[in-house]
Parts: C-alpha cells; structure tokens; sequence
C-alpha cells in the first residue's frame, strides 16, 4: 500500500511537471503572438506617422513659395510654415515614444505605460491643433479674400479644409483606436497570468 502511495505520488509530480512545462511553453506562445499583433499595430501608427511627417517637411518649401506665388503674406507664410515644423518635430517624438515602447527588453507593463504615452501625446495634439487651425483658417480666408477680390480662392480653401479636416480626424480616430486595440491585448494577457 505504501509503495503504490509513492507511485502515485511520483506520477502526481511528473504529471504536474509536465503541465508546469505545458503551460509555460503556452505562455511563451501567446506572449509571441501578441507582441506580433501589437506589433502590426505600431508599425501602422508609425507609418501613419512617417507619411505626416514626410507631408510636413513638404509643405514648408511649398508655403514659403507657391503660397507666397499665390499672394499670401509673408507673415502668414511664417507662421504656416512655423505650424508645419512644430507638427512635423511633434509627430517624431510621438512616434520615438511609440518605438521607445516596444523595446525588446520592455515588459508587458512598461510597453503597456509607453503606449498610454504615446496615445495620450497623439490625443494632446488636437488640443493644439484645433485652436491654431481654426485661428488659421479665418486668417486664410481673410487673406484669399482680398487676394481674389472675392470667392474663387475661398471655395477652394474650403473644399480643401473639408477634405483636410475629414482626412486627419479619421486618421486620428484609427490611430486611437490601434493604440486602444494593443492596450487591451497587453491587458487581456496580463489579467491571464
């Protein structure tokens, strides 16, 4: 009776041991799939970013030259271009704060702060951007109103504020919500274990 107690005992242990291994390789294995699926989600938000900051680097020399063609003034020229740099310097930084939290040797929770750093950067951005872009937005229309003597230039700096204004904020609300999409898939694995 003693000896089959012990069998049973050293079968109970090597059946835990191989559960313990089981386990952990899962661990492993779902920890790799969610660094992969936030990854593809970072790697969109930083393209998003790029392709941002590439069109502010753009828009200066455009600013200081065809708008200033066009018969805009040279302050107004200044402070867009100045507006360009300040989002372009802005996005890098919120894109390094994005890369800074996916570093290798980050844990779960270290990436899971970067990220709500990151989001809440993005998310901060509008709250420069409004105010300056709609300041901005009577300063153009002033200007192209004197400048065409009328409405030709207004309706197409409307059309164009429209669409610009469409295109950001649906950007934004993805970008959002992929930063909210790998917040969650940190926490869905960090409330398993």
């Amino acid at each position: 009776m003693k000896m089959e107690n012990v069998n049973r005992q050293d079968d109970l242990q090597s059946q835990m041991q191989a559960l313990k291994s089981i386990l952990e390789k899962q661990t492993i294995v779902n920890d790799k799939i969610l660094r992969r699926a936030m990854n593809r989600n970072s790697k969109w938000i930083s393209r998003k970013y790029i392709i941002s900051i590439i069109a502010c680097v753009l828009m200066v020399p455009y600013t200081m030259t065809a708008m200033r063609w066009i018969g805009f003034s040279l302050p107004f020229n200044i402070v867009t271009s100045l507006f360009f740099i300040t989002a372009g310097v802005y996005t890098y930084y919120n894109m390094k704060a994005l890369r800074q939290a996916f570093k290798p040797e980050n844990s779960l929770i270290e990436t899971n702060r970067g990220i709500a750093r990151a989001k809440k950067m993005d998310a901060d951005w509008l709250m420069l951007g409004i105010p300056f872009v709609t300041v901005w937005l009577g300063w153009f229309c002033y200007e192209g109103y004197n400048i065409t003597n009328g409405m030709p230039l207004l309706i197409g700096g409307a059309i164009g504020g429209v669409a610009g204004g469409i295109a950001g904020f649906s950007v934004h609300f993805k970008i959002q919500r992929k930063y909210r999409e790998i917040m969650e898939n940190i926490e869905d694995i960090t409330d398993e274990n």
